[in-house]
């Protein structure tokens, strides 16, 4: 074990510095289920729109947790509400093939209703992608 000193009458000790550097990369592990739950519920709320606009919105914010900032679809323009939660609930999902199967359904619903121009099919998709979440969550 070894001492470091910082200032006068302070010092860490080397072991504790690695358990700080362990903890810290363990919370920024990926959380798979609050990805796929957070995109649940912006396309729950792009279910909840009153207008394409924001049925666009939400589903953009979705796809984002869905495929990450470096994932195929990702639409820097718009939030991404999963920042802080790994790197994409596809991509986090990797070990799982059942849930990366249901995600990719969830991101194909996505994507089509950001495709549509009718309000009431592009809510429809939002409602299939959010079913299709909840079964990850």
């Amino acid at each position: 074990m070894s001492t470091i000193r910082i200032s006068k009458g302070l010092r860490v000790l080397g072991f504790g510095a690695v358990s700080l550097v362990a903890v810290a990369s363990a919370a920024l592990a990926a959380d798979l289920a609050k990805e796929a739950s957070t995109a649940g519920q912006h396309a729950g709320m792009a279910a909840s729109a009153t207008d394409l606009k924001t049925v666009d919105s939400h589903l953009r914010m979705a796809i984002n947790c869905l495929v990450g900032p470096k994932g195929k679809g990702f639409d820097a323009k718009v939030a991404n509400p999963c920042k802080d939660l790994g790197s994409g609930a596809i991509s986090d999902a990797a070990s799982n093939a059942a849930d990366q199967k249901i995600l990719k359904q969830a991101l194909a619903k996505a994507e089509a209703g950001v495709a549509q121009k009718d309000l009431a099919k592009a809510k429809s998709d939002a409602v299939a992608a959010e079913t299709l979440l909840k079964k990850v969550m």
